[in-house]
């Protein structure tokens, strides 16, 4: 009798919620996200125990296991593994110099992912300074071949879209290598992709054309490339001894890690959310990702609590070897592709957990005015950009299925103070912009779900 109860109480209240006024939902999920500690503790854990998480490192598995326990703590009616191939690149020991009139003044660098070493003694060779492939190409072989490349090109600080300032910048350090090489250079050393002057090293995926010599690929922070290039002004014989013993491993196995929300009604309907669970080894990846995998454990738990039953299948995806790859994307669309699953539409949180501004959408027309008609349901939140653009890498692959991309778009102002190094770390997360943002994706895919958009 009492089990019979219970069961009535809780389709009683199921049906509560879903008859409630969408607004007085959102603000139960508000609430909820910010009197509550589980994310933020959930975050502090991921990144002070899987410190080192890049795709191939044997600390890896213990943040898949414990993703996996968060998300059966969190409700999960279903919570399992898929299994994803994965790079393995191993960071060595890194050390810059550089001999001048000045003497002789260390430089803090941080080898690319994917690069190759240098010998374990090192190199030593002058520098060239170049801004831009053009300038490289007009100092041709003969100034080149032997010397080191110093890729200088700042990002540009009058964008006030930090991404656009990062996307007119990271190429160099994408294809600098392949660039110099195919000129004779022994090595490249390429300004970190940020927006702060500092002296954090900025790392990130690097890629060789098919054509070109392999040669050592290394970020220097801000701060020392802004004195190596006063060094070179001072002394055109300056030189540059490079330590950098990273190496690539043969490709190895990990793991997407899921949960999901049975559908009350449509249950092979499928919405996704996600963020991207590896993360460059020289930093905690706090923001970048850990907090875009914990937001979406966190949608789930707040669901669950609220005791909201989406009409479709809700997901949580921690996807694996975003930073290197994105064959964990690849993946799961792949066996959603090869299952028949409809798609109906894909959130990724890969931007860091600063205070929410809103929502992206890779759509137009009327689609496109019923989503941001929904910014009146936020408006409370302070929460007010919703437009047109793009979702994330992740989640691309979903597209061609027939899914609905959506970014999640927090304030981006600090983010590339933290993005790719050392500095991305837990304390840099701020509770309250954590859980806005938590909330904020809970009640998008809620509202998209319930209004069928």
């Amino acid at each position: 009798m009492r089990r019979i109860f219970f069961l009535l109480t809780l389709v009683l209240f199921s049906s509560v919620i879903k008859a409630q006024d969408p607004g007085k939902v959102l603000s139960s999920v508000f609430s909820e996200a910010l009197t509550d500690r589980t994310a933020y503790n959930n975050l502090e854990y991921l990144c002070k125990n899987t410190k080192g998480r890049i795709d191939g490192a044997p600390i890896t598995q213990k943040a898949v296991e414990f993703t996996r326990d968060a998300l059966i703590k969190a409700g999960a009616d279903s919570v399992w593994l898929q299994r994803v191939p994965v790079p393995h690149w191993v960071r060595g020991r890194e050390k810059c110099s550089m001999s001048s009139s000045a003497g002789r003044e260390d430089l803090a660098i941080t080898a690319l992912g994917l690069s190759v070493g240098t010998p374990e003694k090192g190199i030593k060779a002058g520098v060239v300074e170049v801004h831009n492939f053009d300038e490289l190409e007009a100092l041709g072989r003969k100034v080149v071949e032997g010397k080191i490349v110093f890729f200088n090109r700042p990002v540009d600080n009058t964008l006030i879209n930090t991404f656009a300032g990062y996307g007119g910048a990271v190429d160099q350090r994408v294809r600098g290598a392949s660039a110099a090489a195919r000129l004779g250079a022994a090595a490249v050393i390429v300004r970190s992709v940020t927006q702060f002057l500092d002296n954090f090293p900025h790392t990130g995926v690097m890629h060789y054309d098919r054509d070109a010599k392999k040669i050592p690929a290394v970020a220097v922070s801000t701060m020392g490339a802004d004195l190596l290039s006063k060094r070179l002004k001072e002394d055109q014989s300056l030189s540059v001894t490079l330590v950098s013993t990273c190496r690539n491993e043969p490709d190895t196995w990990s793991y997407n890690v899921i949960g999901e929300i049975r559908g009350s009604e449509l249950p092979y309907e499928f919405i996704t959310v996600g963020g991207h669970l590896d993360a460059w080894d020289t930093g905690e990846g706090a923001h970048d990702d850990g907090g875009g995998c914990i937001q979406a454990i966190e949608m789930i738990r707040l669901f669950k609590k609220l005791g909201i039953k989406p009409k479709r299948t809700v997901r949580a995806v921690m996807f694996m070897n975003e930073e290197i790859s994105s064959t964990g994307g690849r993946t799961y669309a792949d066996e959603a592709r090869e299952k028949g699953e409809k798609e109906y539409a894909a959130l990724e949180s890969d931007r860091g957990v600063m205070s929410p501004r809103g929502f992206s959408f890779d759509t137009d027309g009327d689609r496109l005015d019923r989503l941001k008609s929904l910014a009146g349901y936020f408006a409370p939140f302070d929460i007010r950009d919703f437009e047109k653009g793009g979702g994330g890498s992740d989640i691309s692959p979903l597209k061609s299925l027939g899914a609905l991309q959506i970014g999640y778009i927090p304030d981006s102002q600090r983010y590339f103070s933290f993005h790719h190094c050392a500095n991305d770390t837990f304390e840099q997360v701020n509770i309250r912009e954590l859980q806005m943002g938590s909330a904020a994706i809970a009640s998008l895919i809620y509202l998209i779900d319930r209004f069928d958009m």
